[in-house]
């Protein structure tokens, strides 16, 4: 686990006004700082708005607007950067055979000289299964099916030729306590939450005494949270914390990195 602070961004594709434009956005967020840029892994812009248990509340009108596919561009994105680690937060396992996950994730990290971190989820946004043709089920059957493909990929990862140019750090966010972060203990480089301070200290607790319980040493797990101000950063480092993470949403004229970059200068002072 590193012990200094790294900052990552989320570019929404969702509601951009082109392609060029999301791209153009990716090159500014390198040249600003960034740690690592992430893209997503939905079909469709998610409408919604924060709640207390960290998950979106999405809102009545779900509209289809401009979006783009984030692995295709994550390909791209391995090509006009050169230092920044880049991913998608996160993958939704159902979406694609996971061995071919497995390559894919692969061969985007030798694009990038090694640069990839593969973040890896159950899936959650409904839209996104019903209109592309996928099993929606249950949270209990998605959870399954992730548990199911992670051990896939992971073993892919290790009899692909070539085999990846580093070995790929995989992310995974949620703090659900049953299955959630039983699956982080056990095969997580970086476990990503949008909990408060309080509710990220009792699950990180909880975590601790899960993966001593898989056999690992919790210092292999870097902490990462979604950012939410400096006053909150401040006691999220105290607690482990060292990787942040913000949104940068598209607007009419492109996209706003005055928050990314209020982020990026709390991390300077306290480097």
């Amino acid at each position: 686990m590193t012990n200094s602070i790294r900052v990552g961004v989320q570019l929404w594709p969702g509601g951009t006004p082109d392609y060029r434009t999301w791209r153009d956005s990716v090159i500014k967020a390198e040249e600003l700082g960034a740690d690592a840029i992430f893209g997503y892994d939905h079909f469709h812009k998610v409408f919604s708005i924060p709640s207390e248990d960290g998950m979106p509340k999405l809102l009545p009108d779900q509209l289809d607007v401009n979006n783009f596919e984030g692995w295709t561009a994550l390909a791209s994105w391995g090509e006009i950067t050169k230092r920044a680690e880049i991913g998608v937060l996160v993958t939704g396992v159902g979406y694609r055979n996971p061995d071919l996950l497995a390559d894919m994730a692969r061969t985007v990290d030798h694009i990038s000289g090694g640069r990839l971190i593969l973040g890896l989820g159950s899936g959650w946004y409904e839209k996104d299964y019903s209109v592309y043709g996928y099993e929606y089920g249950t949270v209990t059957s998605r959870m399954d099916l992730f548990e199911q493909r992670l051990a896939r990929i992971e073993n892919r990862l290790e009899h692909l030729v070539p085999r990846p140019m580093h070995k790929i750090p995989i992310l995974i966010g949620g703090t659900g306590v049953r299955r959630t972060l039983p699956i982080v203990a056990k095969h997580a480089d970086i476990w990503h939450t949008f909990a408060s301070v309080q509710e990220f200290r009792r699950k990180n607790g909880i975590l601790k005494d899960l993966v001593g319980e898989a056999g690992r040493d919790e210092r292999q797990i870097e902490r990462a949270v979604h950012w939410t101000g400096r006053d909150n950063a401040d006691a999220f480092l105290g607690e482990g914390v060292t990787l942040f993470t913000t949104e940068v949403h598209p607007t009419d004229e492109g996209y706003d990195f005055s928050e990314f970059q209020d982020l990026m200068a709390w991390r300077d002072q306290n480097r």
